[in-house]
This record gives C-alpha cells, structure tokens and sequence, in this order.
C-alpha cells in the first residue's frame, strides 16, 4: 500500500483510457482522475467515466469545465509575424482569421481592450501590443516573431472582459456531472464568487452534491480569493494561464498564499500546472520539476496535478510513478506538524480535540489517527494540521469517501453506520486487524463523539490495537 500523504490528480484523455491502464495509474498512486472538457465531448468523457468506476469506487472524478476564455479562431494560413508588424484584432466569433487580421472567439475584445493593453497569444508566445483602436479593430504591434495559429488562447492581462462565465458547453458538463453523480466540477478562470454561484445555482435546482473547485487563473481571481474560498469546496492553483495573466515572478508567493488561506479554512487546495513537464516526452524529471513539487508539499498543499504528463504524454506512468516517490520522500522530511490556530469546525471541544489527536498522535509516535464521519467536515479538519501520521477515516457515505481522496493524509474507507461510538471503534479496528494495516501492539489515537454526528467530535481515546478491542 502507498503511503504517501499528498494526493495526485492525474489528468485523462479518451485516447489514453483502458482499464489496465487507469488501474496501473490507480496503482502508482492516483487518487482523482480528470477530465479536461475543453479537448472532450460527453460522449468520450462517459467512457473514460465508466472505465475509472470499473476500477475503484475510491477514485474521485473531476470534471474540469473551460469557463471564459478567448481563442483565436480557425483560419486557412496561419499569420506569421516579426517584431513590430501590424496585426489587426477582431471580435469575431465563427469568422475565420485572414491576411494579418486575427478574429477572435469573443465579440466584444475591441470595446473592452483599452489602448496600451497587451495581448498573449498562445500562452503568451506571441505578444501584441494594442497602439489604437479602430471601429471593428484593435490596432496592434508585434512584440516577438512568432506564428498564430488557429484555436490558440489569448490572455489579456489587468483587463477584466465582460465574458459569461459559463458557455454552453459548460453548462452541458454540469448537468453531464449532476446526472452521473461526479464527485467535483472544477471551474475555469475563477473571477468572483458570482462566477461560482453560477454553477451552485445549477447545483441546487437539481439537489446535487456535486462539489465546486474554484481555478485561480487570473489577477481578478487573486483579488477575490476570500470570497471565491468562502462558496467553494476547494482552490485549484492553475499556474498556467496565471503566470500569464500575473507577473511569472509573483507565482511562488501567490501559491503560498492560497495555499494558507485554504488551509486556514479548511478547504482543500491543489497546485497544478506543467509540475513534471519535461516527462511528456523525456522518462526522467529535471532537476526543477522534482524541486518544484517539493515546494507544492512543503508549503502544504494537499493535492499537486499532472495534466498533459498523462493525457496525452509518452511517460504517463513513469510521470505518476516519479511523482509518488518525490512525494513520499519529501513528505519524510517535514515538520512533524502545521501549527495552525484551531478552527471552529462544529463547535470549541470539537475543535480542540481534532488539534489535541493530532498532536498527540505526533507526540506519541502513533500509528495512526482513526475517526468516523458522516459529511467529512472533521477528518478535513484533522487534515489541515498536516501531521505526520495517516489519518484512517471511516466513513458512513460513499460519496465522502471520494470526496476526501483531495485531503492530505487521509486513507478513508466506507464503513456501515454504527449506533454507538463503541461500535464504531470496536467494528473499525476489527477491520483494520483483519487487513493487516495494523498489528495487536501497534498505538491508536481514536477521535470520535458520543451525540451525534452534527456535534462533533467529543472525546479522544488512545490506547493499543488489544486494549481498544478488549474494551
């Protein structure tokens, strides 16, 4: 069994899916499988969907929409420019690029692209310069030499368009996750909470539980943190399009930040983006993608992502296989536990006794930290502490069982309702002895509650595998 604490998110692709090869991924340590939609239809994202519920009901499913973005549109020549050619831009949806004039998928570019603004084009391969602005046309200048090319995005950096945030194909993907009862909807270009409430909206006419993960891709949604944090399930740091969107050197403390404040909050948070790059064509990792997850893990963070490394790279596995083995080697090395102040999760004695078995499950060197529940909320909050010790949570809804495959160092596992807490304790260590995950002298620290599950936690037990089961 792994043992690594820090959860991988691997990106699939319907040209790469079969079962082998999603049970080797599941295998090296994939613990949620994503669907990017903006390279899918529905129809390829159910068979990737049915292949992945073949393998495991452990493996959370992650349906990541487009959002609001820009694209250049098709055209029959790509434009191939040198420094300082004009190039003229315009809002254009379903038009075709022409001669030196680049349409765009979004009709009000040229109304709310103010002059000075810069255009990145083909995640900022090719940037324009606006020098004026024409009734139909922003007026540009080639920054680089470079060629643009159809269905290439384009980011505008420090300006804010008035795009929806959802397109019609979005839309499509949620109510594709409302009916097939998927575990997360990871929203593209983030801006606000009004961006999110779109989605939750769709949610709640349906009743669905289908949690929201907020990408942050842009300034706006930097800006807006606390708030998108605050109606989301969790944060995913999509260092791509933002690295683009912010200066590149302001990335490591905007992943910092995030990452803290989701802690704070005890919301999940994940850092993706281009972690082991090179492996999409080379078997072996530089030396700054291995150095680069090292710092996803030291800062905390309880998810990091491959996204083209399995889609559609020529190392998938081995991408995955180094990724593990990075983070089980860093996760050795650090602090024994994330010192946070305590959080009020369902009530004071609830909150304190999550940070106490944590502690102590530290101090005590114990195997393990073991609790129930019913909705998660207490074993995310166990997870925020980062403690070095695994976190088994035994828990009466399948659904949260997938739901916590994005908490670090947790191991859960569906288990029957019990009536008492005794009953939890005695049925859950009598299953871990029978697995063999834990031996009759090994130390638990046990964290459950004698009123109910909408109270909390309300007491904490620590004793062997033999005295628990004799007691």
């Amino acid at each position: 069994m792994i043992k690594k604490k820090t959860k991988i998110v691997a990106t699939i692709s319907d040209r790469n899916c079969s079962v082998p090869f999603l049970t080797d991924l599941y295998k090296a340590g994939m613990n949620v499988a994503r669907l990017n939609t903006a390279h899918q239809t529905t129809e390829d994202s159910l068979m990737i969907i049915n292949n992945i519920r073949q393998i495991s009901d452990k493996i959370a499913i992650l349906i990541d929409t487009k959002g609001p973005e820009i694209r250049t549109n098709n055209t029959d020549n790509a434009l191939e420019v040198n420094t300082g050619d004009v190039v003229y831009i315009k809002g254009a949806p379903g038009t075709r690029s022409y001669d030196n004039v680049v349409c765009l998928s979004y009709e009000g570019v040229v109304s709310d692209v103010p002059t000075g603004s810069r255009l990145l084009i083909d995640d900022g391969d090719i940037g324009l310069l606006v020098k004026s602005k024409e009734k139909d046309y922003l007026v540009c200048e080639a920054l680089n030499q470079g060629i643009i090319r159809g269905r290439k995005s384009v980011n505008i950096p420090g300006i804010e368009v008035k795009l929806p945030s959802l397109t019609s194909k979005d839309r499509e993907y949620v109510h594709l996750a409302v009916d097939e009862d998927i575990d997360f909807i990871a929203h593209s270009f983030v801006r606000n909470k009004n961006d999110v409430l779109q989605i939750q909206d769709i949610l709640d006419e349906h009743n669905s539980r289908v949690k929201i993960i907020a990408k942050i891709e842009n300034q706006s949604g930097v800006d807006n943190i606390d708030e998108i944090i605050d109606h989301t399930y969790g944060i995913m740091v999509a260092r791509g399009d933002l690295a683009i969107e912010i200066p590149y050197e302001r990335i490591p403390g905007v992943q910092k930040m995030i990452t803290d404040k989701c802690i704070e909050k005890r919301k999940p948070v994940i850092i993706a983006t281009q972690m082991l790059h090179s492996m999409i064509n080379n078997p072996r990792p530089t030396r700054a993608e291995v150095s680069d997850i090292a710092n996803a893990i030291f800062s905390n963070t309880d998810a990091i992502m491959l996204s083209g490394e399995t889609a559609y790279g020529n190392y998938p596995l081995e991408s995955l296989q180094t990724m593990t083995t990075v983070a089980c080697e860093v996760e050795k090395t650090k602090e024994p536990i994330h010192d946070i102040p305590v959080g009020i999760i369902h009530n004071e004695i609830s909150s304190f006794l999550i940070k106490a078995a944590v502690r102590g499950a530290v101090d005590l060197s114990a195997k393990a930290i073991l609790a129930d529940s019913m909705s998660g909320r207490t074993i995310r909050s166990l997870s925020a502490y980062r403690g070095n010790r695994m976190i088994w949570a035994k828990c009466y809804d399948r659904r949260v069982v997938r739901e916590l495959a994005l908490s670090y160092g947790v191991n859960a596992n569906y288990m029957d309702p019990t009536e008492t807490s005794h009953e939890f304790v005695l049925n859950a260590v009598e299953s871990l002895l029978k697995d063999g995950a834990v031996l009759s002298d090994d130390l638990l620290v046990v964290i459950a509650g004698n009123f109910g599950h909408n109270t909390g936690a309300s007491y904490i037990e620590i004793g062997t595998v033999k005295n628990l089961l004799n007691k």
